[in-house]
């Protein structure tokens, strides 16, 4: 078994592409959570992992009748602070990761949240990912949670990471669809940050 491993969740946006590049992780995670986007998500992230030569490991899981928003395509729950507002999301997707890096020696798994997702949910905020990580470290496996550019913008992630430019053009951050609607919160920061960085 691999011991002392260090691991990212990767989705395949801008974030954890970036974050991959600067922290150049022994084992990636893909979670296909039946996201209506996640064979994009995958075929990204499978870019950047071989890229690194990073270990690419998915994991299918169907979660699709528990969403909510435009990630599962359901009507958004009543309160939902955002359109694609999935519940719980971020801590399933962690579980799930360290459910699968235990039996390979996972010793800590990287998140890709910035600083401007606490803005829109609580679980992406750095109070949120401390306990997040009180709570997985204390289980069997001792898994820590880290979140390296949480208190940084996706631009000042980008920056510091060194990530060519060019590799973000493999990025996907649509929330509705495996092919970019362009009118979803997650389309609008790719093409923004795209525009700010003059890869548009």
């Amino acid at each position: 078994m691999l011991q002392n491993k260090r691991g990212i969740l990767l989705s395949g946006g801008m974030d954890s592409m970036a974050l991959a590049y600067l922290e150049r992780p022994d084992i990636a995670f893909t979670i296909n959570y039946g996201q209506r986007c996640a064979e994009a998500e995958i075929k990204a992230s499978a870019y950047i992992a071989g890229v690194l030569n990073i270990r690419h490991e998915i994991i299918n899981v169907d979660c699709s009748s528990l969403g909510s928003g435009t990630l599962s395509g359901n009507p958004s729950l009543e309160g939902a602070p955002t359109e694609e507002w999935w519940p719980y999301r971020n801590q399933l997707l962690v579980t799930l990761a360290c459910m699968k890096g235990i039996s390979i020696g996972l010793d800590t798994l990287y998140i890709g949240s910035v600083s401007t997702d606490s803005e829109r949910h609580k679980d992406g905020t750095d109070i949120f990912y401390r306990k997040l990580d009180d709570l997985i470290s204390f289980q069997e496996g001792n898994i820590r949670i880290e979140v390296p550019a949480i208190n940084m913008t996706t631009l000042e992630l980008i920056k510091k990471s060194k990530i060519p430019y060019a590799m973000l053009l493999h990025s996907h951050s649509c929330h509705t669809s495996n092919h970019p609607c362009m009118k979803c919160s997650g389309c609008y920061k790719n093409y923004m940050i795209r525009k700010q960085l003059g890869i548009e």
